[in-house]
């Protein structure tokens, strides 16, 4: 079976990440493509540094070129955003990318991208599963490489420059040269370095690096930015005298912020940063989309500046669709994915921590001082998290409770509203609000609360945890 989630098609390598999968992926792509007459632009496919990713490319590369679609082939390993922004600059209607963002190492999976440089939706990815349903691997055509490539129908590009070109002609460069910051950079062992080092340092930032270099098993770690996997960037940055440190999942597209002091910056906090900033020291204007689980002090930075906040479900088409209905300033989420208008209508980590550099320089002030700025004018908020783990044999019992039972726990706190748009979020009086849903991308009860202190977040995702018995 394979089943698009809200990050692409994500799966364990061998199991069901296999040759023959891919394959038929790539044909039922192919299908689509031709069916509706979409390959006049190309397509578009890049890799990450996972087991076997540029591999993965090559197959589905293979299949694309077999079906008479010429296929932009980027070959070396690059982020993410990069094949989104490559997307875009052609007009391609579809690309992909072989990535597993920032799952476990056993993972890999495949991105599908559509015109507009965003997240394939679920009308294509429905498509793309009910055309693998019907497919067998004597359907799959297939063209040798090394021939596609002497025939030109492969055509391998590397469009890193342009990217990079790309984001310092937004940023305000010179205010960042100015500053003289120092910056540490943790890639993860993911994809992140060449692209954010070049353009930090085009801008004359004094830029070192760690956790560089091929390890598809992440050293051991999940690739994913967080508070926990962070901890060497965080010692570094607060011993070695950095003014920010920066780190970024498998594929680029999410990122985790540290500040001067070696505290970790919350993805819902460098959310506020960066829309306040955009709004207060930029003077841009135009509103904010967030998915369901990030943080609402945004509406109240939307407010005070006479703009809109819109909730989504969770996943990133989700986010870039609405931004586009409402030419939205900034969209992101709290598991760390945001983008801004004028940029790629995709999460890039690259881009948002290059705008973070020059808000830091812009302002003059640290990302901690920048933070009790917003708290002191909009009030605090925490947000507390909870991954739990189920057995696959309890999954149905679990969401007959959530979604058909509409189970409750006793809160202490009055309920104003409760939803079942995208799991279920209980939304309290007071401002705070609890949600449980089911990942998209791996098989985890995700639970997330925003009260108005620690203790109280995570005396509520506690209890919604005891009373689900995960």
């Amino acid at each position: 079976m394979i089943k698009f989630g809200t990050g692409g098609w994500r799966a364990f390598i061998g199991e069901e990440f296999t040759k023959d999968n891919v394959r038929l992926v790539g044909q039922a792509l192919s299908n689509i493509i031709n069916t509706e007459n979409a390959a006049g632009n190309g397509f578009v496919v890049g890799f990450d540094r996972r087991f076997i990713s540029k591999k993965a490319a090559t197959w589905l590369t293979e299949v694309l070129a077999g079906n008479g679609i010429t296929v932009s082939f980027i070959d070396k390993y690059v982020p993410t955003p990069i094949v989104m922004f490559k997307c875009r600059d052609m007009g391609c209607q579809y690309s992909a990318c072989i990535t597993a963002s920032h799952n476990p190492a056993d993972y890999n999976g495949i991105k599908v991208f559509i015109e507009g440089d965003r997240d394939a939706d679920e009308v294509i990815t429905q498509k793309i599963e009910a055309q693998i349903d019907n497919l067998t691997l004597a359907d799959v055509k297939s063209l040798d490489m090394e021939v596609a490539i002497a025939d030109g129908k492969i055509l391998l590009i590397n469009p890193m420059n342009e990217f990079v070109d790309s984001i310092l002609n937004y940023l305000d460069v010179e205010s960042i040269k100015k500053a003289n910051l120092k910056v540490l950079i943790d890639p993860m062992f993911g994809v992140a370095k060449n692209a954010l080092q070049t353009v930090l340092i085009s801008a004359r930032c004094e830029v070192d690096v760690i956790n560089d270099g091929e390890n598809p098993g992440f050293g051991g770690l999940m690739p994913s930015p967080s508070a926990a996997t962070l901890y060497r960037l965080k010692h570094l940055v607060a011993h070695e005298g950095y003014d920010i440190g920066i780190g970024t999942d498998g594929d680029a597209d999410r990122l985790g912020i540290i500040d001067e002091k070696g505290n970790f910056i919350h993805p819902n906090e460098v959310l506020l940063l960066l829309y306040y900033y955009l709004l207060e020291y930029k003077g841009l204007k135009g509103s904010v989309v967030r998915n369901i689980a990030t943080t609402h002090l945004l509406d109240k930075i939307a407010a005070d500046h006479g703009e809109k906040s819109f909730e989504v479900p969770v996943g990133f088409k989700h986010i870039s669709s609405q931004m586009e209905a409402d030419d939205s300033l900034i969209g992101g989420e709290s598991s760390g994915g945001l983008t801004i208008r004028g940029h790629i209508k995709g999460k890039d980590g690259v881009f948002a921590s290059s705008l973070l550099v020059e808000m830091i320089c812009v302002t003059g002030k640290k990302l901690g001082e920048l933070l009790k700025e917003i708290y002191g004018k909009y009030g605090y908020a925490y947000t507390a998290e909870g991954d739990c783990t189920f057995k696959p044999s309890a999954k149905e019992a679990l969401y007959k409770r959530i979604y058909e039972d509409k189970e409750l726990p006793e809160f202490a706190y009055e309920i104003e509203k409760v939803s079942y748009e995208d799991g279920a979020k209980v939304y309290f009086k007071n401002g705070g609000w609890v949600i449980a849903r089911f990942s998209g991308t791996e098989p985890l009860l995700r639970i997330f609360a925003e009260m108005e202190d620690q203790p109280t977040a995570e005396a509520v995702v506690a209890q919604v945890k005891a009373f689900l018995n995960v």
